[in-house]
């Protein structure tokens, strides 16, 4: 597509005639093989939330203290289930964030949260983010699955582009990001004061255009035969994206 122009000489973007503007997500129960991301519920779910994030799972005792995972968050901003609730209430009170919960169908219980957040449905733009997953979602497909709902779900609701910001020296977002095919935009810096500290945020995206072949790479990573018995996989997920050449 060549380069358009005004009436002025002046170069702009491409009509957007076709396109019509996203409504406002809703909270609808999103259903995978591993996982089930359903709206969040603070009276439900903060029981399940606040044992699933007081302490590890007994097959990760050798991780951090649980706290650590809260620290790019700018901390756990509570200390027992009661005050979990009410955290939960808070961020749930509203349509941005949109919050959901991540369930794990084997017993119901919720193992950690995800949200849709900077939603702008007149600019097709909408954020994953305020991801706080339990150590039992830790080297699981669950954790991978809820986040390629949610990516799967935006689009289909219309939206055009697809967000992921994260503080710069978290490695292990921006690794998560680049896994599940969302592209690097650059680094904003000092971009927020967080716990008191100076925070910059890396900034990724997923166009509407790059979709369906990310898509395509969550598909198959996500086949039955490419998990053995014990649930390991057989190709990364990390390896499919990468080969998607950049747009």
């Amino acid at each position: 597509m060549g380069q358009a122009y005004n009436a002025y000489g002046q170069p702009v973007g491409p009509n957007l005639d076709r396109w019509q503007a996203p409504s406002a997500p809703d909270a609808a129960l999103l259903v995978g093989r591993f996982c089930r991301v359903e709206p969040l519920d603070a009276a439900y779910h903060a029981a399940s939330l606040w044992q699933a994030w007081r302490m590890p799972a007994p097959e990760f005792a050798n991780d951090p203290e649980a706290r650590a995972r809260w620290t790019y968050l700018g901390g756990r901003p509570f200390d027992d289930e009661a005050g979990c609730q009410a955290w939960l209430s808070r961020m749930s009170a509203g349509w941005d964030p949109l919050c959901y919960a991540v369930v794990d169908p084997a017993d119901g219980q919720a193992a950690g949260m995800a949200t849709y957040l900077n939603i702008v449905p007149a600019d097709g733009r909408i954020e994953i983010g305020h991801l706080s997953f339990s150590p039992r979602m830790a080297r699981t497909p669950m954790s991978s699955e809820a986040l390629m709902l949610m990516m799967a779900h935006a689009f289909d609701m219309g939206y055009r582009r697809l967000e992921w910001k994260c503080d710069a020296l978290n490695a292990p977002s921006r690794r998560a990001a680049e896994r599940l095919g969302f592209r690097f935009e650059g680094v904003f810096r000092q971009h927020r004061v967080v716990a008191g500290r100076n925070r910059d945020t890396a900034w990724f995206s997923v166009l509407d255009t790059e979709w369906p072949a990310i898509r395509e790479c969550h598909r198959r990573w996500l086949a039955p035969e490419n998990f053995d018995a014990a649930g390991r996989q057989h190709q990364s997920l990390s390896s499919m994206t990468a080969t998607i050449p950049l747009s």
